[in-house]
């Protein structure tokens, strides 16, 4: 039976006066929500979203499809909120995270992204990002214009494509992936990985293989960077063995450090 492990750390860094990311370090769900800079009410925001996931998380047999109409619950009502209140009328999020979901009567995870905070997976030493970022800069990359090197200065590299608050029907991407005991993922807002590069994120989780001190030991790094933004970072660890007997339903049962 696997055993979630899950630790978070969030910092509003050297720059900013205020914390505009909300995390939900919960027991089938975890997410980031960074609300967006120079918008107004960035973190009312990302509360929101956050709020409305939150709800989720006490939900067994938790579909893929649950999470993306809660995000876009999650958008009207940030919608709504600009509309009654005009002084943060603009009011924008990015949201991302990992779900414990169940696809065919079998438990997977559910990777979602709307924006640029990300979610990255860990197998073994080898970090991978597990979503794609939605700005400028990503397209570039993706386009074969810039290095993924060069998009980290990129004059356009804090400009996001998609987000919620933006206005009309959101588009949420979602990835669903099977179980692998020993894998962990990092949820994570901007803040963190445009101080760090990804090899320098995968040094950290190799040495701290317990979350707590992972998820300190990579804020705490990316403060130290600069912190031009805010920091928050999720670990979640998945230990021990899936099921054998398939038909055995299993129910793991997260737990922070």
């Amino acid at each position: 039976m696997l055993d979630i492990v899950t630790a978070h750390r969030s910092d509003v860094g050297r720059v900013r006066r205020l914390n505009e990311d909300s995390v939900l370090d919960g027991v089938r769900l975890w997410s980031v929500a960074d609300g967006m800079g120079g918008h107004a009410a960035g973190d009312v925001a990302s509360r929101i979203v956050i709020d409305n996931l939150r709800e989720l998380d006490a939900h067994e047999g938790l579909r893929p499809a649950d999470v993306v109409r809660r995000i876009h619950q999650a958008n009207t009502a940030i919608l709504a909120y600009g509309d009654a209140n005009p002084e943060a009328r603009g009011l924008g999020t990015t949201v991302t995270g990992v779900a414990l979901v169940t696809v065919g009567g079998a438990d997977h995870w559910a990777v979602f992204n709307v924006g640029d905070s990300r979610v990255y997976r860990a197998v073994g030493a080898k970090l991978a990002r597990a979503t794609i970022d939605h700005s400028e800069t990503e397209e570039l990359v993706l386009e074969g214009l810039i290095t993924p090197e060069q998009a980290r200065t990129h004059r356009a590299r804090n400009i996001v494509t998609r987000s919620l608050g933006m206005g009309g029907e959101v588009q949420v991407d979602l990835w669903v992936l099977p179980q692998t005991p020993g894998e962990r993922f990092l949820v994570c807002s901007d803040g963190l990985n445009s101080e760090l590069d990804d090899a320098a994120i995968e040094d950290i989780l190799a040495t701290h293989p317990e979350p707590a001190p992972a998820a300190a030991a990579l804020v705490e790094a990316a403060v130290a960077r600069g912190g031009r933004d805010n920091v928050t970072a999720i670990v979640v660890n998945v230990e021990g063995t899936l099921q054998a007997d398939a038909d055995v339903e299993t129910n793991p049962h997260g737990r922070k450090e």
